[in-house]
């Protein structure tokens, strides 16, 4: 029979100390999702599920291999969150699947609706793929060697989702374990005895730079795996890379090939072929994408379909918007793929927020010198963009602009602290991945054209 592992996000030893998680009205991430994982817990095994909870002083790392010690082919692995946001009115579940798994995907579906259809007034955020999340991946998708999905409960943060969940914590638990046990049973539908049963793993095509590799890869639980005699002709050294998820099968190493990504490898699947594809020829300089005093890579037709990939209305407000940022961006010598990557951060693909409007042309979150907290406006698209711009060389650079200063915090910035993005992190934003979190967004735009 398949069991269910259930993990409560934070609350182990991260960094030396205790990680609470998220904080928000008097209680911590931590707390919250122990009581509400103890709870799912009771359900399942009242229903007659094998379930393990994680034990609660593990860090992230520990806990993943703690699964991975003791997971089998038929289990299953959920990790549940509670999101936070700066803006308070931003509410919601989600479930996280590791990228281009279209199975996982639809186990996601399971076990986010039998949550909504327990707690119908918790806002609907959808199944998203781990390369959406601020980080770009998450390793508890990645680097879990059975089925594993991760769940966003809601927003502590929200005043909304928060008394929800400490009021009628049983319907959340009741319809996670609802999902949980759907997802389970598609996993394990005859429950069969996997100490009794070989596992076998259907084969499935390699592609490598356009041309088709000899020898086949293998399907693992709807994640792809490739021989690791492949990573070795890429000229790639995993020695040091203990996260990579490894398996044998018949004699044969194989490694899953997302993991790949974290070496610029760009990962595709064609489910009409069952091929997997990987593109390693880097066209950009991959050391180089952190510095904000360099040049842009992509074209305007490029951003122009990356934005309206990932928001089909935003060239309908700002058509010009990739022109302006290569424009803006060559003239102060101000990598534009970055400007433009941190532009879609911070306005979530143009689709803004309540904090700042279309209207105001803010398309940083620059902030205002007047005497109260709201941010910036500015006259066009094109001075919203170069106030942007203006901002990134501040920080980046000692030279002196070449436009007139539109940008209103330009002088209060001690110039050239921060050459990096990542330097960014505690500077433009608290969140101390922010720049992280831009890289991340960059490479969904290169893969995007081909560049990496």
């Amino acid at each position: 029979m398949g069991r269910i592992f259930i993990s409560a996000a934070h609350g182990g030893r991260e960094a030396g100390g205790i990680d609470p998680g998220s904080i928000a009205g008097g209680t911590t991430e931590a707390r919250e999702m122990i009581l509400l994982r103890d709870l799912i817990v009771t359900e399942l095994r009242a229903r007659s599920f094998d379930v393990l909870a994680v034990p609660d002083d593990l860090s992230a790392a520990e806990t993943i291999a703690w699964i991975n010690s003791r997971g089998r082919r038929v289990d299953v692995a959920l990790e549940i969150h509670a999101d936070a946001a700066s803006n308070p009115s931003v509410r919601g579940a989600s479930v996280y699947y590791i990228a281009n798994n279209q199975e996982r995907k639809t186990n996601g579906e399971l076990v986010l609706m039998g949550l909504l259809r327990r707690v119908t007034q918790l806002p609907n955020r959808g199944v998203k793929p781990d390369t959406d999340s601020g980080l770009g991946s998450l390793a508890f998708c990645r680097q879990i060697t059975i089925p594993s999905l991760l769940m966003q409960v809601g927003f502590l943060s929200s005043p909304e989702d928060r008394s929800l969940l400490q009021n009628r914590r049983r319907e959340f638990a009741l319809g996670i374990a609802d999902g949980v046990a759907s997802w389970s049973r598609v996993i394990d539908p005859n429950n069969v005895n996997v100490t009794l049963v070989e596992a076998t793993y259907p084969a499935i095509n390699i592609n490598i730079n356009g041309q088709k590799y000899a020898e086949q890869g293998i399907l693992v639980n709807g994640n792809s795996y490739i021989p690791i005699d492949l990573v070795d002709q890429l000229r790639i050294d995993l020695s040091k890379s203990p996260n990579v998820n490894r398996i044998s099968y018949r004699n044969i190493v194989y490694i899953k090939a997302v993991d790949l990504r974290d070496f610029n490898v760009a990962i595709g699947w064609d489910a009409a072929t069952r091929t997997v594809s990987l593109r390693s020829n880097l066209l950009v300089c991959a050391d180089q994408l952190d510095r904000i005093m360099s040049r842009g890579n992509t074209s305007e037709i490029e951003l122009q379909l990356f934005l309206r990939n990932n928001n089909e209305n935003a060239l309908v407000t700002f058509p010009d918007i990739p022109k302006l940022y290569r424009e803006e961006g060559n003239s102060e010598g101000v990598n534009y793929d970055i400007a433009f990557c941190q532009m879609c951060l911070e306005t979530g693909f143009l689709r803004f927020g309540s904090d700042v409007k279309p209207e105001q042309n803010n398309f940083a979150g620059l902030g205002s010198i007047g005497g109260g907290a709201e941010a910036a406006s500015f006259a066009s698209g094109r001075i919203g963009v170069r106030a942007h711009i203006q901002h990134l060389k501040a920080y980046a650079s000692l030279e002196p602009l070449v436009n007139q200063v539109v940008d209103p915090r330009f002088r209060f910035i001690t110039r050239g602290v921060a050459p990096s993005i990542y330097q960014l992190s505690g500077r433009w934003s608290v969140d101390l991945d922010y720049g992280t979190k831009i890289l991340a967004m960059m490479k969904r735009l290169y893969e995007s054209a081909r560049l990496l």
